[in-house]
């Protein structure tokens, strides 16, 4: 009898339990989709179900592209300093940065009083060529009015001017001399980025050339540059990297190449999974025998820290200046489909004598690596070389057997102190404030007319002297909140003369002979100049049982 009962009910218990294990199914299914049982497995898939069982489960609703454009650079700042990650719409940016050129209309400007002032017109860009000119202001974009407060910011006005090379944009302009407004119709083109700034005769034999990043045609920059220098006979040289941030490593290897015999070493890298690679000079460099010297400081990085190491750890030239910033890492560009990119640290770099010059860091958010160049300040390190402690761990020889060190940036040959005379509570408001080039800005637009046939730094500065520029200068900062204090004013005067002036020759006359004017009277360059003319620049061997250190100016 009992066997019977237990048959009779034997299907009534399989369909029970089909239905929980469905039920069961169902709801594991509904609460832990794309993982087993909610249990995540380990290693690097573990991000990719969290972003997927948040994205599944969590409580409101999630824009995850956002939500993984602000995970993305959290992540890679658990690396290192200089890995990081670039939005796709910041790309172009800063890659053009590099490459060379871009696509927009060819003007620099600045914005004053809500208004786009053009500042120049680049050579041979689009703008030229239709005819806009220093002093216009752009108040009209595509027959929408452009100016005011909320509307016009760096940022809106560089994504309306820049564009694909063969689109048009139109432009209202307000031009002094002229009562109705005059359009342009501008079709945008590819504007150089050049990377040397300037490159001069000093003297009858000293030329100088300072570049500003080392990009994909600095190299050719550079040799142009050196080609004008070579046809005004120069006999010795100055290479500016100052605030040089760096760019990529084949352009400093390849410059570095044209100072450097055969077959010594320029710069090697190594990684985890980056196989050693060494460049080496292959001697077909033209300035292999030309005296040297090298400036740099505590913004010259990278790239420009493997050109100063590789003069100086081959004893080819002399560096002049203060220490570098101190970043030997490697960053390989890893672009994503949806045109955002990676720069990722896949090795470290290491100078001839063997030292990499990287400064130490931590993993994560280093708030000490990112304060560094601040409490160098505020350690005393640009005004004393006595300030500088080097790691007597990461010490290295040059080949002629001179001492470097590494774990902290390329330590000059001679060291120049921060120039801080003339400095005072008055000035460094001024300075804080951007006064001087507010003032400059202005006064440029009111009497361009004026200066317009002035050709050189020397023949404005004449002019400029004779018209009250400073009093007027000293007035204008009065009226921005910056009272007047006559003596803070004649302790300071010479240097916000240098600025104001050294402002108003760059909005007429560009970048080169603004840097011409400032460095007839900066520290740094007068002490190379020495060097060259002492016939110093190539370093001799040291002395044995001789332990003094590099040489420091005051």
């Amino acid at each position: 009898m009992s066997n019977k009962n237990s048959f009779r009910f034997t299907p009534i218990i399989i369909a029970i339990s089909v239905v929980v294990g469905i039920f069961i199914g169902t709801f594991y299914t509904k609460h832990y989709s794309g993982s087993r049982l909610g249990i995540i497995s380990g290693s690097s898939n573990k991000l990719n179900d969290l972003l997927r069982i948040v994205d599944d489960q969590y409580v409101d609703t999630l824009n995850m592209v956002e939500l993984v454009e602000n995970a993305m650079p959290q992540v890679l700042a658990e690396l290192d300093p200089h890995s990081t990650y670039i939005p796709a719409k910041d790309l172009e940016d800063v890659t053009s940065e590099l490459e060379g050129s871009f696509s927009g209309i060819g003007i620099q400007f600045t914005i004053q009083n809500d208004t786009i002032h053009v500042s120049s017109v680049i050579s041979g860009g689009p703008s030229e060529k239709i005819g806009l000119m220093a002093g216009d202001r752009i108040v009209m974009i595509d027959d929408s009015l452009f100016v005011g407060s909320g509307v016009v910011s760096n940022e809106k006005a560089m994504r309306k001017l820049k564009g694909p090379k063969g689109t048009e944009v139109k432009v209202g302009v307000k031009r002094g001399t002229e009562k109705e407004l005059i359009d342009f119709q501008i079709v945008r083109g590819d504007i150089p980025q050049n990377t040397v700034d300037a490159a001069y005769m000093i003297d009858d034999e000293i030329g100088y050339i300072q570049i500003n990043r080392f990009g994909r045609t600095t190299h050719v920059e550079m040799l142009n540059a050196l080609a004008k220098l070579h046809n005004q006979k120069f006999k010795g040289l100055i290479i500016d990297l100052r605030g040089n941030t760096g760019g990529y490593m084949e352009a400093a290897t390849r410059m570095v190449n044209e100072f450097l015999p055969a077959g010594q070493l320029i710069v090697y890298a190594e990684g985890r999974k980056y196989k050693r690679m060494s460049e080496f000079a292959n001697g077909t460099g033209s300035f292999q025998n030309l005296p040297l010297v090298v400036l740099t400081d505590e913004g010259s990085a990278s790239a420009s820290e493997i050109f100063a190491g590789a003069i100086q750890d081959n004893d080819r030239g002399t560096v002049v200046g203060r220490r570098s910033f101190g970043k030997g890492l490697v960053q390989q560009p890893i672009e994503f489909k949806d045109g955002s990119a990676m720069r990722l640290t896949i090795a470290r770099y290491h100078t001839p004598s063997g030292r990499c010059i990287q400064r130490p860091y931590h993993n994560g958010k280093d708030r000490d690596y990112e304060m560094d160049i601040y409490n160098r300040y505020t350690h005393g390190e640009f005004f004393s070389k006595d300030s500088i402690k080097q790691d007597e761990t990461q010490k290295y020889t040059t080949r002629l057997g001179r001492e470097v060190y590494g774990g902290g940036g390329i330590m000059p040959d001679i060291f120049v102190p921060q120039d801080t005379i003339g400095l005072s509570s008055y000035s460094t408001e001024v300075f804080n404030k951007g006064l001087t080039v507010q003032f400059a800005f202005q006064y440029t637009d009111k009497n361009r007319e004026k200066m317009k046939d002035y050709t050189t730094d020397e023949e404005l500065l004449s002019y400029l002297k004779k018209q009250g520029v400073m009093e007027q200068f000293i007035r204008f900062a009065d009226s921005k909140g910056v009272k007047r204090r006559n003596i803070l004013i004649q302790r300071s005067y010479k240097k916000l003369e240098r600025n104001v002036y050294g402002n108003i020759i760059y909005n007429m006359l560009g970048k080169e002979a603004y840097i011409k004017y400032f460095n007839e009277s900066d520290p740094t360059i007068q002490e190379a100049i020495k060097v060259l003319e002492k016939g110093e620049a190539f370093p001799k061997a040291p002395i044995i049982g001789d332990k003094k250190d590099s040489i420091q100016v005051g």
